[in-house]
């Protein structure tokens, strides 16, 4: 039964190797003969039960894999994603270090860069290495409850796994930074503090209402996802960091406005001394402008990348058309493209798509969310 598993596992992999070389030979015309290639994959395969990407392959499978993905509005540069080729390193450590400088060198002092870190990839005799943080950049949430918390309800239980695991915990701000928490090939999960020269944060100010410094509100510049696994022709990366730039309202509408995050809407609409007894008046409207408003204002005055979705909109709607006159379908998952705020003013509310699946791509494996929540670490 081992055997014939093992036999069904190589054909699978052989499958999607071959569908991968042929896009990849296809896509890359100067790239030689890819029966060539073909046959030294399959014999590979043959022998060792996997076999491994060239760096051109890497770095067009991972930018192919933006491409495919469903759920960003942001793929209109998914060709120009810088790829930092780590897939030697195994452990914790060195996982960890590349990972903070993947957000140095992604920052760009303000002006971010799209980039991935790939490392090392699962084999038939090894697993590859996990980050089991959501994202690079994580807050806090202290409280035992989400009603009470100080900073990111989102993070509150991962916060308490890491606290009983030996994290002292930080000041105890809405904006404490989280460790990260990595788990090497031969190992088992450990936290790691992010250096506080890796993160890069900005001010939310308001532009017609100084006193919003107050507040002492924040957020950091690079968004950058840490726990999809990247699939490249039948090949698994579950350590493959990535990150584009901010669209404001991720951060303005969903990071700081929702209720189950830091639910800012009622003090905002406090601060404009807006009628909140009644939904009639809309101050969940107006207020949830004025804080993407902020947001937009206080990246643009630190000078660092963000998008706004109507600008976006428009780039989504130019990625369509540049890749159906290269032939190629485009998928994409409505309920995610379509803004938080607005949608109907954006031009991409107006239009149907496929959610249809296609690879190279990035997803989440089984335990992915466990693992972001700090489940199982203690």
């Amino acid at each position: 039964m081992e055997i014939l598993q093992q036999l069904s596992t190589t054909a699978q992999v052989w499958a999607e190797a071959e569908e991968f070389i042929r896009l990849f030979h296809r896509e890359n015309p100067g790239s030689g003969d890819p029966r060539d290639r073909l046959a030294a994959v399959r014999q590979e395969l043959e022998d060792t039960g996997t076999y491994r990407h060239t760096h051109e392959e890497l770095v067009h499978g991972a930018r192919v894999a933006w491409r495919n993905s469903n759920r960003c509005i942001g793929r209109l540069y998914w060709n120009s994603l810088r790829v930092r080729d780590r897939r030697e390193l195994t452990g914790g450590d060195e996982i960890a270090a590349e990972c903070f400088e993947h957000l140095r060198d992604a920052t760009n002092g303000g002006r971010v860069r799209p980039t991935i870190t790939v490392f090392a990839p699962e084999t038939p005799d090894r697993p590859g290495p996990l980050i089991w943080s959501e994202q690079l950049i994580r807050y806090a949430g202290y409280g035992d409850h989400p009603s009470v918390t100080v900073g990111d309800p989102r993070n509150r239980e991962l916060t308490e796994a890491l606290r009983e695991r030996g994290w002292p915990g930080g000041p105890g701000t809405p904006f404490d930074l989280l460790p990260l928490v990595v788990q090497g090939c031969d190992d088992k999960p450990r936290w790691f503090e992010v250096p506080a020269d890796a993160v890069l944060e900005v001010p939310i100010e308001h532009p017609d209402d100084d006193h919003w410094t107050d507040w002492g509100l924040r957020w950091h510049a690079v968004p950058a996802i840490s726990n999809m696994c990247l699939e490249i022709g039948g090949i698994h990366y579950p350590a493959a960091p990535f990150n584009g730039w901010y669209m404001g309202t991720e951060i303005g509408a969903r990071n700081l406005g929702d209720e189950d995050r830091y639910h800012l809407l009622p003090g905002v609409a406090r601060r404009m001394g807006l009628d909140t007894s009644n939904d009639r008046s809309l101050w969940k409207d107006r207020a949830l402008v004025e804080l993407n408003r902020a947001v937009l204002h206080s990246f643009d005055r630190a000078g660092v990348t963000i998008a706004d979705h109507h600008t976006e909109s428009r780039r989504f709607l130019t990625h369509l058309e540049r890749e159906e006159r290269r032939g190629r379908e485009v998928g994409a998952d409505w309920s995610w493209i379509v803004p938080p705020i607005s949608g109907s003013a954006t031009p991409v509310f107006h239009r149907t798509y496929e959610d249809r699946q296609q690879n190279p791509a990035y997803v989440h494996h089984e335990g992915a969310e466990d693992r972001a929540r700090g489940r199982d670490l203690v």
